[in-house]
């Protein structure tokens, strides 16, 4: 029996990729969209500022037309509800005092929680410490310092973090 030779297929042509916007460093993150999107987001916290801003600068304006307003911006629709600036403008000083509390909060849609600030904050000078020495610092090596540090402080042992559940959120906060 004879062998049947397929038919040669032509080629894929390469996908038609748009080329990415490139992200500016340092610039806090937004959940600014396209308008085409209708679904509410939770803002940044960088993103409600600027509503509080556009707040002060507009203080006759009703919420709603705030709403209206952050809803039809062409360069990113902030997509959110009255109700919700409502409770976020109650909510401004304590916005506040979590954005000089934390480095990089500006970028956070939830608050970074801490159970033990004084911990917390000698680690964050001992990781800031090796970096100005030009030594690496890892997961181990921050979870062993936080046990000393937590052991310093007299930390009591139900108090005590020992899984890595806050290794992640700790970097992130940091930018580790």
């Amino acid at each position: 029996m004879p062998i049947e030779k397929c038919k040669p297929h032509n080629k894929p042509l390469p996908y038609n990729q748009k080329p990415r916007e490139p992200k500016v460093k340092d610039a806090p993150a937004t959940s600014a969209q396209p308008i085409i999107h209708a679904s509410r987001e939770n803002l940044t916290l960088n993103d409600q500022f600027t509503v509080f801003a556009y707040i002060d600068l507009h203080p006759t304006l009703l919420q709603a037309s705030v709403v209206d307003h952050f809803k039809t911006l062409p360069s990113g629709a902030l997509i959110f509800t009255q109700s919700t600036l409502s409770c976020k403008l109650k909510d401004q000083k304590k916005l506040e005092e979590r954005m000089n509390d934390n480095p990089s909060a500006l970028s956070a849609k939830q608050p970074h929680v801490v159970t033990r600030p004084d911990v917390e904050r000698a680690l964050f000078l001992w990781v800031k410490n090796m970096e100005h020495k030009g030594e690496q610092v890892n997961g181990p090596m921050l979870k062993e310092k936080r046990q000393r540090l937590e052991t310093l402080f007299g930390v009591p042992e139900e108090e005590r973090l020992n899984g890595d559940g806050w290794l992640m959120p700790f970097c992130r906060t940091y930018k580790i």
